[in-house]
């Protein structure tokens, strides 16, 4: 047997950042979770996490830390800390409800800013992978999956539509997915924050904001 030739191992090893984000109550706790436990739990508080979580795929193990993160469109895209979830994540999954047309519509404005944020040579190639949640409650939808399919096509990004409540392995397809989509991507040679760096901004954030809610 031929022996293995130094830092060969490392080379099937991959690290990626990943940021979870839509509107509020479309499922991205949800579908973050459903893909670290393999459960559905349908209550979250407003919490900002990340996770780290790791799987094989085509016999690489891929480390993600992901970002979960609370976020209103009319506030969180014009702060640091919005510019900073971007630069340092890797890729993205947008989420909206298929029954809250606003989240569908809120997804679209959120990959112009995406790109238009994030430093990369090239804009349009950066990792976007768009979910529509909550399949399951067909009966509620206000979103067509065509329209999905279609700003997916537009804006050159994955698309899937999903439930969280029902099926695991449709949310695994999702971050497959988001990672097939980085492994092509090229980022400039500025490195992204660091992920100690990014937790160090958010826990200033969390100390702002338990001061604030003092007064």
């Amino acid at each position: 047997m031929e022996p293995q030739r130094p830092g060969a191992a490392v080379s099937l090893k991959m690290d990626a950042n990943i940021v979870v984000m839509g509107t509020e109550s479309v499922g991205k706790s949800a579908l973050t979770v459903r893909l670290l436990t393999r459960r559905f739990i349908g209550e979250y508080g407003d919490i900002e996490s990340i996770y780290s979580h790791s799987f094989m795929v085509d016999r690489r193990e891929v480390s993600l830390n992901i970002w979960d993160s609370p976020y209103s469109e009319h506030s969180s895209m014009e702060t640091p800390l919005f510019d900073k979830k971007v630069q340092w994540a890797d890729g993205y999954i947008l989420v909206y409800s298929i029954c809250d047309r606003a989240s569908f519509n809120s997804v679209g404005r959120l990959v112009q800013t995406i790109r238009s944020t994030k430093d990369y040579l090239n804009g349009d190639k950066v990792p976007i992978v768009i979910v529509g949640n909550k399949r399951d409650l067909h009966h509620r939808r206000t979103v067509l999956s065509e329209e999905g399919w279609l700003l997916a096509l537009k804006e050159d990004c994955h698309f899937y539509e999903v439930s969280a409540a029902e099926n695991y392995h449709s949310v695994l397809m999702v971050f497959h997915g988001l990672v097939d989509r980085m492994k092509d991507a090229k980022l400039t040679a500025k490195r992204p924050l660091g992920f100690r760096s990014i937790v160090k901004s958010m826990s200033a954030v969390f100390a702002r904001r338990r001061t604030d809610s003092i007064y």
